[in-house]
């Protein structure tokens, strides 16, 4: 058992999807996370098991990494896909109960910004660390946000914003969700988004990486 977790740990944080993927170029034609999550199961090693002693530490490992500046945004991506592949034999446990998650999280770029890899890619890892993700998308409207927390009542929410110009946005979406729901965290983020506009504008949590928001967000249920 020990050494199948260990693969998989190992190809979600290199990024090897599956047999047939070229990337990494040292691993052509050996299984990937897709192929090894599938035969992890069916080996009977519980989904629970795959997420805290596979996935978990293997996305945590990948995000340290890109805030020691070892890797980047493609490097991050190829191990968010190769979990996402891992995680697809996943969800019906999830769906089911039969496996728990951590808590939710709604995410979405804001209103006027269509921007979305940054957003992607947080999602991706905060999926990877345990949580059930919520992506509204991107232009996503106070009002969307606000009837994913009435579908979500316990949700912690993500924005993102990548220009200067959809910030005032932003700003709009935080005070008014705090308005009416003063407990509500938030996390903010993007390209241009600060600690100090974070505090401004009255929300919870910035991050500069996704790992920051994974610890933040695992501190809230720890």
């Amino acid at each position: 058992m020990e050494d199948i977790l260990k693969r998989l740990s190992y190809c979600v944080e290199v990024g090897k999807v599956n047999k047939t993927s070229p990337y990494p170029p040292d691993m052509k034609d050996q299984e990937g996370a897709d192929e090894l999550a599938r035969r992890a199961l069916d080996e009977g090693i519980s989904p629970s098991v795959l997420l805290e002693e596979a996935l978990i530490p293997a996305m945590t490992r990948v995000g340290e990494k890109y805030s020691r500046q070892e890797i980047f945004v493609p490097q991050m991506l190829m191990a968010a896909k190769a979990m996402n592949s891992a995680m697809a034999h996943l969800k019906p446990f999830f769906l089911s109960g039969e496996t728990k998650r951590k808590g939710t999280f709604i995410i979405g770029t804001v209103a006027g910004d269509l921007h979305e890899i940054g957003k992607n890619l947080v999602a991706m890892m905060i999926e990877g660390g345990g949580w059930e993700v919520i992506d509204l998308g991107v232009d996503v409207s106070t009002t969307k946000f606000m009837k994913a927390i009435e579908s979500h009542p316990s949700a912690v929410i993500g924005m993102s914003a990548l220009l200067t110009t959809t910030m005032e946005n932003m700003r709009k979406s935080v005070a008014e969700i705090k308005e009416k729901d003063p407990g509500r965290v938030i996390l903010v983020g993007g390209a241009p988004v600060t600690m100090d506009f974070c505090k401004k504008i009255g929300a919870d949590f910035y991050s500069p990486d996704p790992q920051g928001a994974i610890n933040y967000l695992n501190s809230l249920v720890s």
